[in-house]
């Protein structure tokens, strides 16, 4: 049986004010549970990925239900959006459950500075980030280059090797996850075609939705965890968003390719041929799992590489010492991704592999998996939002771990298609918008810019309120964008 987005509409109930149940039915092994407003409803009601939510519920060895956030939008077989966690020894890996750039993931830096120190240099602060940063479509870095022998040890290593290359802080790595490395990458499982992509984009930005935004906190919602965090108001912020580039994407279209077989051998019956997957347990499963690592260590190492070129430019162009700026990392997340961690299901502690695509890992508190300081109120988690608007820093809750396997949304979410957003404007309109709120933009791409426009997006202050109001996240500050980098 293949569901309908009616079948679908017509199962979904309310739960309570921010979340919503789509009652198990055909073949779903699982309820869908997806959080939200009432005001964000209509639109998610709209969009079809709520038969991608109700789809993922059918896959084998899926626990509890399958998630979306409130940023859910449609994406290549899973929602964006989306959680999913399966049994470890019964259930699947998906490469559309983690998604083609995997380890697209935020970080976020904060300075010694207050925003009025740099008002009169913030467009030459930007434009020297943007001379330093390559950005844009098949970005690189000329003065840089790797060889495939140093490229595989990025892999392995992760932002662990940019720290011992000279480009990145040793103190940076105690506030990524995983320590900025997955022990079980498998740089072999990687193809020599992700190799040959992924070799001159290390260090570079990319386009689509990636940026770095210099913004400052604007408002500050729990003084305590905030003063723990080192956040304090109209202190000047650095926000870095990118991921894997061409390795990632090379590595999911691979095993794409890979599982579509995998799912005929089994014969493991999927509603969507997107939804492929394979054993956990299996050859391909095992591939896969080293593969996106090594992926995902390629990110880890891309947003290092890139804060030491940002924290350089900040250096020539304030004329400001290390010490003086201390620009130190508060967190990195990664978005699009599977762990392999341990959760409680029907009481009992199990091991799983969750997949977050377009989530953010939200741990609560007295988690041995963070770092020590952030031990006594949770995981940091990192929300932007569009170019103009706002961006928030949350915690993880208990809430989190008990209901979404300690996940939450990662960022506001589209309305508008890319196309659809290229209709609605044009790059001169969306600049002069943005100088209008006191913020200046540099892009590599004009269609870029349309494609990226506030407009294009959800107000992320709407799903912040269903995640913090649904209690699987904690409101910790705003922030507010001053300069913005685009690819």
């Amino acid at each position: 049986m293949r569901l309908g987005i009616d079948d679908v509409l017509s199962n979904v109930e309310k739960v309570d004010k921010y979340k919503y149940r789509i009652k198990k039915f055909g073949p779903m092994r699982v309820d869908g549970v997806f959080y939200a407003t009432s005001k964000m409803l209509p639109h998610i009601k709209e969009d079809e990925a709520l038969l991608q939510l109700a789809n993922v519920a059918t896959m084998p060895g899926i626990l509890k239900y399958s998630i979306a956030m409130p940023d859910i939008h449609w994406g290549y077989g899973f929602p964006i959006g989306g959680v999913a966690a399966f049994d470890f020894e019964n259930g699947v890996i998906s490469p559309g459950g983690v998604g083609y750039d995997i380890n697209c993931g935020v970080r976020l830096l904060v300075s010694n500075l207050k925003y009025s120190e740099i008002k009169g240099k913030l467009i030459s602060l930007v434009n020297g980030i943007f001379q330093n940063v390559p950005c844009g479509v098949g970005s690189k870095r000329k003065d840089f280059k790797l060889s495939r022998k140093e490229l595989k040890k990025v892999l392995k290593n992760g932002a662990r090797w940019a720290v011992e290359n000279g480009m990145g802080d040793g103190d940076d790595l105690n506030y990524i996850e995983d320590g900025g490395k997955i022990e079980f990458s498998n740089p072999d499982c990687v193809s020599d075609r992700a190799i040959e992509r992924g070799l001159p984009q290390l260090g570079t930005l990319g386009s689509g939705n990636h940026f770095i935004e210099i913004g400052y906190v604007e408002k500050i919602y729990n003084e305590k965890i905030a003063d723990v965090m080192g956040l304090f108001k109209d202190q000047l912020t650095v926000t870095v968003h990118t991921g894997s580039r061409g390795l990632g994407y090379q590595v999911c279209d691979d095993y794409v390719k890979v599982m579509r077989k995998v799912v005929k051998r089994e014969g493991i019956d999927l509603p969507d041929m997107q939804l492929c997957c394979a054993p956990l347990t299996s050859e391909e499963g095992k591939k896969y799992l080293g593969a996106m690592a090594s992926a995902a260590n390629y990110a880890f190492c891309n947003r290092e590489i890139i804060t030491h070129w940002v924290r350089e430019s900040f250096y020539d162009v304030l004329n400001i010492s290390p010490k003086d700026l201390n620009l130190r990392l508060i967190y990195d997340v990664a978005h699009n991704i599977a762990k392999i961690e341990e959760h409680v299901v029907d009481v009992r502690k199990v091991k799983v592999c969750v997949h977050r695509k377009g989530a953010t890992r939200a741990f609560g508190k007295e988690n041995k998996i963070l770092p020590e300081k952030y031990r006594d109120f949770g995981q940091p988690v990192l929300i932007p939002g569009d170019m103009g608007r706002y961006s928030y820093v949350l915690v993880g809750t208990e809430k989190a771990m008990e209901e979404t396997f300690g996940s939450a949304c990662h960022g506001a979410g589209r309305m508008l298609s890319r196309a659809k957003a290229k209709k609605r404007g044009n790059a001169y309109s969306v600049r002069k918008e943005l100088e209008k709120k006191g913020i200046y933009l540099i892009a590599a791409s004009k269609s870029t810019i349309v494609e990226e426009m506030p407009e294009a997006y959800k107000d992320v202050s709407d799903v912040i309120e269903a995640v913090s109001g649904a209690g699987i996240g904690k409101k910790v500050a705003r922030l507010k964008p001053l300069g913005v980098i685009k690819g």
